[in-house]
Formats: structure tokens, C-alpha cells, sequence
């Protein structure tokens, strides 16, 4: 049997450790379970550049704090959220941004319903590939969420 102040003090120390670990911005080992989550971006007009950058710094915030082999993550983007790949054409922070995401694995989904009622050509659209694009934008949300992912919206 351990003494009641051995195991007090013990408990003590772990949650230091934790409250230290967490204060520095460090997540202690263990803390974060895996998770899969689906980020919806659908823009946020008029200032978007802004909206889009704050986006994928909440995305690369998310992946740094679990580590890429703790989170899968997709974001889903219909409307106003594929003007994003249209700046990226001209904006190479955007672009930077978007390829440093993907190198950590996170996948880009594109609506198939805002490209037809927009008639954009998603050859246009910085880094898109045909197997990025899906039916619909919210139906893919809801099928996501089936499936056990969790929504943000930012």
C-alpha cells in the first residue's frame, strides 16, 4: 500500500509537469488523443486574404500540436473558399502555405457544385488535382462527420 503523502506528492509533481508542459505551449505526451478533423472554408468576403491566412495557420497549429501521425485532417472548400486557390495562383505566401499543409497531410477538397455554378475550370486553381475534387461541398461536411471527423469552422 502506498502512504497517502507519497502518492499526493507523486500526483503533485505529474500535474506540475503537465501545468509546465502546457504553460510553455508544449503539449505533455499523451495529452491530445488522435483526432480527425474537417475544417470548412467557404471564404469570408471582403477581406479573404486575411480570413484564408489565419485558416491555415489554425490548420498548421493543429497539426504542430498533435504531430501529422496524430491527426488526419481535410478541409473542405466550396464558395467564396476556392477563391483561396484562386489568390494562390499570384500569391506565393498562399502558395507556401498550402504546400507546407499538404506536406503534413492534409488533403484540400473542392466542390464540384461551386465550379459548375461559378464555371470555373479547376485547371485554373493553384494545386488542384482531379481526385481533390468532390460532389458537393456540404454533402462532403456531412459525410465527413459520419465518418467520425470532427467540424471547424473557423
Amino acid at each position: 500500500m502506498i502512504p497517502s503523502r507519497l502518492l499526493t506528492a507523486v500526483l503533485l509533481m505529474l500535474g506540475l509537469g503537465l501545468g509546465n508542459a502546457l504553460a510553455a505551449g508544449e503539449a505533455a505526451p499523451g495529452y491530445y488523443t488522435p483526432q480527425k478533423v474537417v475544417y470548412h472554408n467557404d471564404g469570408a468576403p471582403p477581406d479573404n486574404g486575411a480570413y484564408f491566412k489565419r485558416l491555415l495557420g489554425n490548420i498548421r497549429n493543429h497539426v504542430e500540436a498533435l504531430g501529422r501521425d496524430k491527426v488526419e485532417i481535410r478541409v473542405v472548400d466550396h464558395g467564396d473558399g476556392l477563391v483561396l486557390f484562386q489568390m494562390a495562383k499570384e500569391d506565393r505566401d498562399l502558395a507556401g502555405r498550402i504546400e507546407a499543409l499538404k506536406g503534413m497531410g492534409v488533403r484540400f477538397l473542392i466542390c464540384n457544385n461551386t465550379l459548375t455554378e461559378r464555371k470555373i475550370d479547376w485547371h485554373g486553381l493553384y494545386g488542384v488535382k482531379e481526385e481533390d475534387i468532390v460532389p458537393s461541398g456540404v454533402a462532403e461536411l456531412a459525410r465527413l462527420q459520419g465518418l467520425g471527423f470532427t467540424y471547424i469552422h473557423p
